[in-house]
């Protein structure tokens, strides 16, 4: 598989169609997507005003990489500082992670930062905001297993999302992150097909975003 970068340089390269590099911005998100792919693939297209016809457009999807690089580059360093620390504690023969009530103890997968499951509920402000927040927050002991957002900082104000198929996600009532996860009782085949619509809507660049002029 490609990697980020490789994507990332076909997004600029203007020998290509407009749709095929808005292609590539979507590969790029395999790599990292820090509310995961569907959210993040929405905040982008949102902040950068991608239209439905990116050739009407193309700078569109240069803004849409450039702000998903710089987040990125953010997680790259945190990551290097966490596998020098890593290192450092195994030499001194400490084989446990330390409990730091750092955002490492709610990480949902590569790159998932700040998860959000329903892809039109996320933060607004730029990604490498919300990433540089989440990497620096700390939550004392007593704070760690409680509903507290590292986004936004609010605690306890949540709103439960069915995924339609076996999840349950407490979301954070101010900007969308999940905060907890349980198991559903039962499917709900129709919440899971209004869910996939919807999906399938903002994946074709059906939705309204800024700048949208087709």
């Amino acid at each position: 598989m490609s990697s980020f970068n490789t994507h990332r340089r076909r997004v600029y390269d203007e020998r290509l169609p407009a749709r095929a590099r808005h292609a590539n911005l979507r590969s790029c998100l395999v790599s990292f997507a820090p509310y995961g792919f569907r959210a993040t693939y929405h905040h982008l297209c949102f902040s950068a005003g991608i239209p439905r016809d990116p050739e009407k457009d193309p700078g569109s999807l240069l803004r849409a990489v450039e702000e998903l690089q710089d987040a990125r580059q953010l997680w790259l360093a945190d990551e290097r500082a966490y596998v020098i620390r890593r290192r450092e504690e195994k030499a001194r023969g400490s084989r446990q992670t330390a409990s730091e009530g750092t955002w490492r103890g709610r990480q949902r997968g590569w790159g998932k930062i700040a998860y959000c499951p329903e892809p039109t509920i996320h933060p607004d402000e730029p990604l490498p905001v919300v990433v540089e927040r989440v990497l620096r927050s700390s939550l004392p002991p007593d704070q760690a297993v409680a509903l507290t957002c590292r986004v936004c900082g609010n605690r306890g104000d949540t709103s439960a999302w069915h995924d339609g198929y076996h999840s349950i996600h407490q979301l954070c009532g101010q900007c969308g992150v999940s905060l907890a996860v349980e198991q559903a009782d039962a499917p709900d085949p129709l919440l899971a097909a209004a869910h996939s619509r919807r999906w399938k809507d903002i994946w074709r660049l059906r939705s309204e975003f800024p700048r949208d002029s087709a």
